[in-house]
């Protein structure tokens, strides 16, 4: 049965329900009738009430009441009423008369009148059934409706990220093969690698950290093309690839780190990037020395924004992210639950 928001569905709380009344009836007659009898008449009156509830929610209404047809609503309900409360009546008596009573026992006038009451009494709960029953089918609607658009939502700061990269590294590779370097086919295959990627991983929900990796290492490798001088990258891995995560999630601090962490005039750039595993989480960090055009960068960039976003809709509230200066360096850091 489904499932929404770690709840029980409305079919699954009827069922509780019903449960709750058939134990509820059945340990109040039990002391009188033992158990076989109690069970039985129980089952009896469970029976009926469900008949007097969803006869009403399912029948009555839909058919007299949400018609207008107010008079025709108020003459069947009296009719079945009495239909459901005659019924229960002879049935109770004659299942009595038979498999428990030592002498035959006549129904009475009074008996059905004592049952039709209380076959009115459920009557009237069944409007609260009903509003019940409303309010968990409106309640799931504006779930699915919230999901549909986080969906959407994630969908949208996804794609903001690939074809701003895709267009720039080709570029990149524009200018390679202009100069006719040795190194063009190489580059070529790592960017055919990403575009497989955009195409066939970051559509999905979750990809394998191996998969994010090999990613990151051909971003990095296909932007060092327009850096002029080396830079020294330190790469450390010490987690679980066979692991999930969502996609494009580490993107953004590395893609900042070639945006604004690299001084294109200066020869001694250094980047550390750490992927560390531990109790459950994934914690990604970077660092880059920090220079004058970067130490106005914070966390109040568009890219960080934008994975505030993602984060929240996938994780909620159970992340961390950092993205400021630290003396001559500036740090980056992300702690997500790895699935």
């Amino acid at each position: 049965m489904k499932i929404f928001s770690g709840q029980a569905s409305p079919v699954q709380l009827q069922w509780l329900l019903w449960g709750f009344v058939f134990l509820i009836n059945f340990i109040s007659m039990l002391p009188m009738d033992g158990v076989v009898q109690a069970a039985a008449f129980t089952a009896i009156s469970t029976a009926f009430y469900a008949i007097i509830i969803y006869g009403n929610i399912h029948f009555l209404l839909p058919v007299f009441y949400k018609k207008g047809r107010l008079m025709p609503y108020v003459l069947a309900s009296v009719f079945f009423l009495a239909l459901v409360g005659i019924t229960r009546s002879y049935l109770s008596q004659y299942i009595y008369n038979k498999y428990f009573s030592k002498e035959y026992l006549p129904i009475t006038t009074k008996s059905i009148i004592y049952v039709s009451a209380a076959c009115v009494v459920i009557y009237v709960l069944s409007f609260v059934f009903r509003f019940a029953l409303d309010y968990f089918k409106l309640k799931r609607q504006a779930e699915e409706i919230i999901a549909e658009k986080s969906l959407a939502e994630l969908n949208l700061l996804k794609s903001q990220v690939q074809p701003h990269f895709l267009f720039n590294t080709l570029n990149n590779i524009y200018y390679e093969a202009y100069k006719e370097a040795p190194r063009t086919a190489m580059f070529i295959e790592r960017l055919s690698e990403i575009m497989r990627y955009f195409v066939d991983e970051s559509p999905r929900d979750v990809v394998t950290l191996g998969t994010e990796i090999q990613f990151l290492e051909n971003y990095i490798a296909l932007e060092r093309i327009r850096i002029r001088h080396e830079i020294s990258i330190t790469f450390i891995q010490n987690c679980r690839k066979e692991a999930s995560i969502p996609p494009m999630l580490l993107m953004t601090f590395v893609e900042n780190i070639f945006k604004h962490g690299i001084d294109k005039s200066n020869p001694e750039n250094a980047v550390t990037i750490s992927l560390v595993q531990e109790n459950g989480y994934l914690l990604f960090q970077t660092q880059n020395l920090l220079h004058d055009k970067q130490s106005m960068t914070g966390e109040s960039g568009f890219g960080i924004r934008n994975l505030h976003k993602r984060l929240s809709l996938l994780f909620g509230s159970n992340y961390e992210l950092t993205a400021q200066p630290a003396g001559k360096y500036f740090n980056a850091s992300l702690k997500i639950p790895l699935q």
